[in-house]
């Protein structure tokens, strides 16, 4: 099995799945075995059903709330090459500015 953090960055955040959750008689992964596995191979777990809409959003919202974190903590830098994140609006890319520059920003501001 190739490891995907191999391929990525390092830092790449990833997350297990556990689909059909509203199928529990019909299980062969029980959820212990997937949290465990889950654990072992440090990525997120989380239980979703599409058809109930059940932790969908939220899968997306944890992994959004990682990537944050990581950035913020300095783990991730969204300005180096290779990353994977990229902006979808260009405005978007002074997330994070140095100290001091919101005062210089706001001088700049017309409003």
């Amino acid at each position: 099995m190739i490891n995907a953090r191999t391929l990525a960055s390092p830092n790449i955040v990833i997350i297990l799945c556990g689909n059909k959750k509203d199928l529990d008689a019909d299980r062969e992964v029980t959820f212990l075995e997937a949290s465990r596995f889950a654990q072992e191979n440090e990525l997120m777990f989380l239980e979703t059903s599409a058809l109930t809409g059940e932790n969908v959003e939220e899968a997306f919202l944890k992994c959004a709330r990682t990537i944050l974190s990581k950035i913020e903590s300095g783990e991730l830098d969204p300005e180096r090459m290779g990353s994977g994140i990229q902006y979808g609006d260009a405005s978007l890319r002074q997330l994070r500015q140095p100290r001091g520059s919101a005062a210089q920003a706001r001088q700049q501001c017309n409003c």
